[in-house]
């Protein structure tokens, strides 16, 4: 499915809360989620052109976002240390509630200690897709979907309440 460079900026500005929720779900730090964010954003445009227009195009951009971010992070491990004594304190938007962001950081923080599959599972299930949305793009059986929801689900409450976060 050829789509063009307006198309496609159009298909990532409507669901470019998606590329900033992958990001979120694999680092803290906002530097390190906007080069992920770029990196998601740069693998989209390469692999355009793969897009079929089978799913929608969501889903795939789903897809491609969560492996970019495995490869991502699977390098910015390695570099470990590099940037660490360049940290600034970022200035807080207007609108900013810092309880509702660190209760979303505590959140993310558990996600991270979940495997690369319920990963994606549960972030797909926060985005609202159904289950059988989610089993596509996963390669799952809707059942097993709804199972692994469900632990995935009590597996977050139990990191939450083991961590000690406050909600």
């Amino acid at each position: 499915m050829k789509i063009t460079e307006k198309e496609f900026l159009d298909k990532i500005n409507a669901h470019k809360g998606i590329i900033y929720k992958v990001s979120r779900m694999y680092f803290d730090e906002p530097e390190d989620r906007e080069d992920l964010f770029q990196e998601i954003i740069f693998q989209l445009w390469k692999s355009v052109d793969s897009f079929k227009g089978n799913s929608q195009f969501s889903s795939w951009m789903y897809r491609v976002a969560l492996n970019t971010a495995i490869v991502f992070y699977k390098k910015q491990r390695k570099r470990i240390g590099t940037t660490a004594d360049l940290k600034t304190e970022p200035v807080a938007p207007k609108d900013y509630d810092g309880v509702k962001d660190k209760q979303l950081g505590y959140f993310y923080k558990a996600i991270r200690q979940l495997d690369k599959i319920d990963k994606a599972l549960i972030l797909l299930y926060i985005e609202g897709y159904s289950g059988k949305e989610i089993a596509e793009t996963l390669g799952l059986s809707e059942t097993n979907t709804r199972v692994k929801t469900n632990r995935v689900k009590k597996q977050l409450k139990e990191i939450i309440k083991t961590e000690g976060y406050e909600f």
